[in-house]
């Protein structure tokens, strides 16, 4: 339906019509920009994530090894990373970046390279130049989650 154009004011609702649409696109296209740069701001290097992949691999085989009074096999080699979902877990004061995704890796003594689907939490430093694995284990009063973090030493590149 075509807007009645018999009356002088019917001109401005109508440029007062396509002024407001344009301005909430306007708008929105600004948000999504804001929201996708803090989202960036948070994604730890792929580096931190190879790191903290080969030291979550070699956390879990030492205790696999010592509950069974073994000795743990040497460190594995994390390949291709593929990060599928990154997100922020508030911890206190502090904030946990949870990472979801695919992985290849291969043990010292294998030759078989496996594909294994990972869950990530990493701590980033104060100064924002460090990273940290971190792991949630049960909390002392039941109410709130602990964490345990273990730092990642990572080369200069």
């Amino acid at each position: 339906m075509l807007p009645d154009l018999s009356s002088p004011f019917s001109c401005f609702a109508v440029l007062r019509g396509i002024w407001m649409r344009l301005l909430s696109l306007v708008l929105v296209l600004f948000l999504g920009m804001g929201l996708s740069a803090c989202d960036a701001a948070v994604k730890p290097p792929r580096a931190v994530v190879k790191e903290a992949l080969a030291m979550q691999i070699q956390l879990t085989q030492t205790s696999i090894a010592s509950s069974l009074d073994l000795e743990p096999s040497g460190s594995a080699e994390v390949g291709r990373v593929r990060v599928e979902q990154v997100e922020s877990i508030p911890v206190g004061a502090d904030q946990i970046v949870r990472l979801t995704g695919h992985f290849d890796w291969q043990l010292p003594e294998d030759r078989v390279r496996m594909d294994s689907p990972f869950e990530l939490y990493l701590e980033q430093g104060d100064q924002g130049q460090s990273w940290r694995l971190a792991q949630p284990v049960g909390s002392e009063d039941g109410m709130a989650q602990d964490w345990v973090t273990y730092p990642l030493a990572i080369e200069a590149s």
